[in-house]
């Protein structure tokens, strides 16, 4: 494990090739299936606007941000199964409830605002999170981060231009905008994960490279960039701690009920049964779909075999 190590302290990539501890090997495939999971659980609230958009233009919109979703957990399985996993085996964990995805999807989507949120606020979270994993240490998964975050960013403008839309509107569409922040504020807190006192991964995982801050650090970065645009839009965080810190530019600001968090995590979230219900059945519905591409495929196989012979 010298030539790990020394790419490691080198700030080098390691390829699937490569020689990896095991509990490096473990960690990733923790990692980057939950956030596959994630990307594919979280097509559901806003999929379920998609029929009750304002616009033509606003559903075309939504319909290709939800299938960007999708491509993105196809981008993630792609890596994960490039550490000698099944992405068929990952998906029963989910399914089973043996493998997590992020909490913030266990929240629904009210009106038409949570769908701005979610964009702003959510998407938002998740480019802090996910542009430093594009230095990760583990070559497959950063190369698949380069294109997620870029399409993310689109998704992040696209809340915004939303709440801006409503916030420039009637008294009626800037109080449902408030709403949505009102309630999407913390949970988009809590998407850093808990304090770094009480993360049980963060040290050995920036210690191999694979996360470059933590937790905390990213929460504050994410507070800094997020409250001037909450300004722009003329809402307020719902935070009465909040103070901007003149001299390091930072904001001060309370933190998330990570109780609240730890309950999302086991299950107890305002929709947890519903989205792992609404995920098994569309995966056990698809099931002819699957078997029909693996016909096709063993056809085509067959077919070229039979040229070459």
């Amino acid at each position: 494990m010298d030539s790990f190590q020394a790419t490691i302290d080198a700030d080098g990539r390691i390829e699937p090739r490569d020689a990896m501890p095991e509990g490096y090997r473990k960690t990733l495939i923790r990692q980057i299936a939950q956030h596959a999971h994630s990307e594919i659980i979280g097509m559901q609230p806003e999929g379920n606007w998609i029929s009750r958009a304002p616009s033509l233009r606003r559903k075309a919109i939504l319909m290709a941000k939800v299938q960007d979703e999708a491509g993105h957990g196809l981008y993630l399985y792609a890596a994960a199964e490039t550490l000698g996993v099944d992405r068929a085996d990952l998906l029963d964990l989910l399914h089973e409830g043996k493998q997590k995805y992020s909490s913030i999807f266990n929240y629904p989507t009210l009106t038409w605002a949570d769908i701005g949120a979610i964009g702003w606020l959510v998407d938002g979270a998740a480019i802090v999170n996910q542009v430093p994993l594009c230095r990760c240490s583990y070559g497959p998964y950063a190369r698949a981060m380069v294109r997620v975050c870029k399409e993310e960013s689109f998704h992040q403008r696209q809340g915004f231009e939303i709440l801006h839309t409503l916030c420039n509107g009637t008294d009626a569409q800037k109080a449902m905008a408030q709403d949505a922040l009102n309630r999407w504020w913390w949970p988009s807190l809590m998407m850093f994960g808990p304090p770094d006192a009480s993360s049980t991964h963060s040290e050995q995982s920036m210690a191999w490279g694979i996360k470059r801050h933590s937790n905390d650090e990213l929460r504050q970065r994410f507070v800094d960039m997020t409250v001037p645009q909450a300004d722009v839009l003329g809402i307020r965080v719902p935070d009465d701690g909040l103070t901007l810190d003149e001299e390091t530019g930072h904001y001060s600001f309370t933190q998330p009920d990570f109780t609240e968090l730890y309950e999302v995590v086991k299950g107890n979230g305002p929709c947890n049964q519903e989205r792992l219900a609404h995920r098994v059945k569309a995966h056990e519905d698809g099931a002819w779909v699957r078997e029909a591409a693996a016909a096709y495929a063993e056809k085509q196989a067959a077919k070229a075999q039979g040229s070459a012979a």
